[in-house]
């Protein structure tokens, strides 16, 4: 396998962890939305809940979190092929 191909297939796993990592952004977003923009009027009755607020909060900060991280190592062995 050359560089190109190795390069290629770098930027398929990047793609498959940024799907991977949109739903743990979406959680994140609605979880603050359910802490600070509702004053209890939220648009599902979920998000009035703070229990499940704060669910959201944690989950999608870690599958944030977790994404960050992967792509960043991703990224660093794609610069190192792109260097070579």
């Amino acid at each position: 396998m050359n560089n190109s191909e190795k390069i290629a297939e770098l930027e398929k796993k990047i793609t498959r962890v940024t799907w991977i990592e949109s739903p743990g952004a979406i959680m994140f977003g609605l979880g603050l939305y359910g802490k600070y923009g509702t004053g209890e009027n939220a648009f599902h009755p979920l998000l009035n809940d703070v229990a499940v607020v704060n669910s959201l909060l944690v989950a999608g900060g870690l599958i944030m979190i977790w994404g960050g991280y992967n792509i960043f190592t991703l990224k660093r062995q794609q610069n190192r092929l792109t260097k070579t």
